[in-house]
């Protein structure tokens, strides 16, 4: 059965779990804001989503208050003093897995309690739905099973607890087996107990910071003391009808705005035919260009990314190059990573767009024994070289996929969207957006309907155009002919993402969808 649009009135959240969001809204239900809402959401992923995010990754936040003020978190760790280029004599470039792929501070929950400044409920509630998912364990999904299996092979040789988590019985846990984390509920019982801060310093960080040099990571004690989050203002940029918001760099934010920036300025053609798909995809191309050129950690970087977005000549410059008949060739090598997006929003009028990820599914691989967390490998994202675009060095934190999206429209409306797919995160917001704010496509349609994507698919290199069933077929026809490498895919897929959205309209009356791709639901009251 078709999914439809969801409405409430009093609180709202979508995650790409449904146990997320029911944590999420008992977090509401019980008098908790938006921010404590994704917090608790946050935490439950880490129990039950754990191929795609946990608390030994990163973490990015757009949160719209109810005053209208729109203010960003970067929860985002930089890499250990000790990950220069000796430490990786030998290598062509950074380990994707294992100690050495473990190299960058974990910057999720310095993200939650910079998000919890203010918050009024205690963080024993927040955590309460993660801990005991974690302790009595939950069902595993077809889609985290399918994961599990593809990615065992090269997880089970890493050092540490993955095979005494994932796989208890020495194989990859199937569809509908108990995964239970009962060390991760521990640890997620300490931060309760002793404080978010304690990840960083004290008694957990110690085990922390004692697990890893074990196992062989470079991040030390000193790193985790070392680390904050941040709280620079998102990027935006107006377009008719409204602005846009998404993080700041070292994330792909500045991207995603500039693609629907970029399609603003071309004929308008109408929803998913030629002129929309190939626009956008144009856009993409045109944007990526420069995110691979001058988006990564702001410290290393000179360029002026709002100034871009606040120049209307240039805008019009660049979609200028869009040739509106043809594909510009495309050779790019593509983005990895794999994540979650979740929103929330409050009775108040607080609207919270959130991502977090450990990168590639399962992180590095690295499942620390003293406290079960799944530590990211996002810094195997760093070049090997003494300079120029994501060049490893000490301190730096790596370029980012993860980029959550949130826009304020004219007529009142707010609206939190996003989705987890690497290099596909900024065409599957701009795929829904469009269709909802420029075509007036029902908001969970927007999601539901076949989607495209220029670049890589889970563990394939490939950069070809890839389309899923279901667009008209003449659409096929015109890429192909417009010289596009159109690649068929079959029926929606993960592949594509898990996206979601919420929208508040200015009466108050919520709107939320989810992704039929996923495992989520929007929970509201």
């Amino acid at each position: 059965m078709a999914l439809a649009t969801v409405s409430g009135r009093h609180g709202m959240v979508t995650a790409p779990h449904h146990l997320a969001s029911a944590a999420g809204l008992s977090v509401l239900r019980d008098g908790g804001n938006a921010v404590e809402a994704c917090v608790a959401v946050a935490a439950t992923l880490a129990a039950v989503y754990p191929h795609m995010t946990g608390i030994g990754g990163d973490g990015f936040w757009v949160i719209r208050e109810s005053d209208g003020r729109v203010h960003g978190i970067h929860g985002c760790g930089g890499a250990a003093a000790k990950a220069d280029l000796s430490l990786y004599a030998g290598h062509e470039a950074v380990p994707t897995r294992g100690p050495l792929a473990a190299n960058t501070v974990a910057g999720t929950v310095s993200g939650w309690a910079a998000a919890l400044e203010g918050g009024t409920l205690p963080l024993d509630r927040l955590l309460r739905d993660a801990i005991g998912h974690a302790r009595a364990g939950v069902a595993v999904t077809a889609g985290g099973a399918e994961i599990a299996a593809a990615k065992g092979e090269e997880l089970r040789g890493q050092p540490g607890a993955y095979m005494a988590t994932f796989e208890p019985e020495g194989r990859p846990l199937r569809a509908g087996d108990l995964l239970c984390q009962p060390l991760l509920a521990d640890t997620l019982q300490r931060l309760a107990d002793e404080g978010l801060a304690s990840f960083y310093s004290g008694a957990l960080a110690a085990d922390i910071a004692a697990d890893l040099a074990a196992l062989g990571s470079p991040v030390s004690a000193a790193d985790l003391a070392a680390h904050q989050a941040t709280r620079p203002d998102p990027l935006h940029v107006g377009i008719g009808g409204a602005t846009l918001y998404n993080s700041a760099p070292p994330t792909q934010g500045f991207a995603s705005l500039l693609i629907l920036a970029l399609f603003d300025r071309l004929r308008a053609g109408s929803a998913d035919g030629f002129d929309h798909v190939h626009g956008l995809v144009e856009a993409t191309k045109q944007a990526f260009l420069i995110r691979d050129m001058h988006v990564g950690d702001p410290a290393f970087h000179d360029y002026d990314w709002q100034g871009l977005l606040d120049d209307p000549a240039a805008l019009e410059m660049l979609a200028a190059k869009i040739d509106p008949a043809r594909a510009l060739p495309w050779p790019q090598p593509p983005q990895w990573g794999d994540t979650c997006w979740f929103a929330a929003a409050d009775g108040d009028g607080r609207v919270v767009s959130c991502i977090q990820s450990t990168y590639f599914e399962f992180g590095s691989g690295l499942v620390l024994p003293r406290t079960g967390i799944t530590w990211q490998n996002r810094g195997s994202s760093f070049r090997l070289a003494q300079s120029g675009w994501n060049a490893l060095k000490p301190g730096r934190k790596p370029f980012h996929t993860l980029n959550p999206a949130l826009a304020c429209f004219a007529d009142g409306r707010v609206m939190a969207y996003g989705t987890m797919g690497g290099e596909g995160q900024p065409q599957t917001q701009a795929a829904l957006f469009t269709r909802y704010a420029r075509y007036g496509v029902d908001l969970q349609e927007a999601i539901s309907r076949p989607r495209w994507l220029l670049g890589r698919t889970w563990g394939d290199q490939s950069t070809t155009l890839k389309l899923e069933d279901g667009f008209d077929e003449r659409l096929y026809v015109d890429l192909i002919a417009a010289g596009h490498d159109v690649e068929r895919v079959g029926p929606p897929t993960g592949t594509m993402g898990h996206a979601g959205a919420i929208v508040r309209h200015s009466d108050g009356r919520l709107d939320g969808a989810t992704d039929p791709r996923s495992d989520g639901a929007v929970a509201t009251w």
